[in-house]
């Protein structure tokens, strides 16, 4: 044997490794380089839109947006863009940021989260510009924009709190859409009765545990795929509750569909704090629970023996069943824990945000709950950051319509369902979900 071949091994062929030849997986220095080149395709195409929109299309007169109001503790000067230079400067931003994000795919390296998430924040300021400043004579509170999309986001992030619970123990909960709808009627039936919203939440709760029962019974016990159980019971509480919304609920609307709600609960001095003040010192109950619950579910998560154990079973059950881990059980109560969840998130439909209940007042914001699992990587920080975007895009459409903007009303009324679209298409195919999600374990 030559010394070549001694000191060269062999490399594989495209056959041995079962890929074929591709500019953006060259060896170099005898190192497979994988490249992706989505993220600055993407980059490039919203810059492109920018250059036209933002700078070729830029309108004349400035964007004004009211940061604090007179009861605030302290005055911040409102912040004025002018429409031409702020689209242009915007325009500059995103295309050097989109020349970095080439580089580092060029050098196959990851475009990272935080140019990522840069470049969204400038593309929403000069969105903001551009709508602001096509509105003649009108100026946009900034703060209250941001704390309603705080206060839409709520039930996306309790939505996402329970399929991060049930996901993360193997148990795809494709019924965050039926376990908010179930607490929202229940809610709104029992508080009615009662004349108490303690025991509309409590009932709501009760109720997502109930959806829970049903999705762990047949997912777990008789291994059913996990997917169709969760279509099946959303089917089945939209069709449930609206059958029983038109016979029973609109019959005696005062007496069944006039929950009393939460008020709003202001922590003086703190709520007088501009922009932070509303969002995290004046809200309701269900408000604060939520920053509680986030906190709490993380912490669980990965800083104690629960939440390592429930990771365990999400990612290898048969090595946790090794270990002496009661699989089953851990699954069962975490999807059990994951409908309480998401039933107090069904909840502040009623006893919250509206007064009464109505046919399937949830409007698939489960579903985007779900994408914000996604998007945030199955992590409760990630997820709630995630739901807060998809609250924004929500709560823009209703400011931008009051407005009058050049938008079409429709695409506004898209916005929300665009942007899940975009977020998990985005990051669906570098996200990982735990390796046992919707696999059911039978022990051996």
């Amino acid at each position: 044997m030559s010394t070549a071949a001694q000191t060269n091994p062999v490399q594989p062929t495209p056959a041995d490794t079962g890929r074929a030849p591709s500019a953006e997986a060259p060896r170099e220095g005898g190192t497979v380089v994988v490249r992706s080149w989505t993220t600055p395709i993407v980059f490039t195409v919203f810059t492109v839109l920018a250059l036209v929109v933002f700078g070729l299309n830029a309108p004349d007169a400035a964007a004004t947006f009211r940061v604090s109001t007179e009861a605030d503790a302290f005055r911040i000067p409102d912040l004025v863009a002018d429409g031409a230079v702020g689209g242009w400067i915007v325009t500059a931003i995103l295309a050097v940021l989109t020349v970095l994000a080439w580089m580092r795919a060029a050098r196959g390296r990851a475009v990272g989260a935080v140019l990522g998430i840069s470049f969204a924040l400038v593309f929403v300021a000069g969105f903001l510009i551009w709508v602001v400043g096509s509105a003649a004579n009108t100026s946009v509170f900034l703060t209250g924009l941001i704390a309603g999309s705080f206060a839409l986001a709520v039930p996306l992030i309790f939505g996402s709190m329970a399929g991060i619970l049930s996901e993360r123990a193997g148990v795809v909960n494709i019924a965050i859409e039926g376990q908010l709808l179930a607490g929202a009627f229940t809610a709104a039936l029992v508080g009615s009765m009662t004349g108490s919203p303690w025991a509309g939440l409590a009932a709501a709760v009760v109720a997502g545990v109930l959806v829970s029962v049903i999705l762990a019974v047949f997912s777990i016990k008789y291994l059913v795929n996990q997917v169709i159980v969760g279509v099946v019971l959303n089917v089945l509480v939209a069709g449930l509750t609206g059958f029983l919304f038109s016979t029973v609920l609109s019959e005696n609307s005062s007496g069944l569909n006039s929950p009393p709600r939460f008020e709003t609960l202001r922590i003086p001095g703190l709520a007088d704090i501009p922009v932070i003040g509303p969002i995290l010192f004046e809200q309701t109950l269900l408000g604060y629970g939520m920053y509680l619950i986030v906190a709490v579910i993380y912490f669980g998560l990965f800083h104690t023996r629960w939440g390592l154990r429930v990771r365990a079973v999400g990612e290898h059950p048969k090595a946790a069943d090794t270990l002496g881990i009661n699989v089953l059980r851990t699954r069962y109560v975490n999807v059990l824990l994951g409908g309480a969840v998401a039933g107090m998130g069904g909840a502040f439909f009623t006893l919250v945000q509206s007064s009464s209940f109505s046919r399937e007042m949830t409007a698939g914001m489960g579903f985007i709950a779900l994408a914000a699992v996604i998007f945030g990587r199955w992590n409760p920080i990630g997820a709630f950051f995630a739901a807060l975007l998809f609250g924004f895009a929500t709560n823009m459409q209703y400011v931008l319509a009051i407005l009058g903007t050049p938008v079409p009303s429709q695409f506004m009324a898209m916005l929300p369902y665009l942007v899940t679209i975009f977020a998990v298409a985005g990051l669906v195919g570098r996200s990982r979900a735990p390796a046992a999600s919707g696999v059911p374990y039978v022990k051996e």
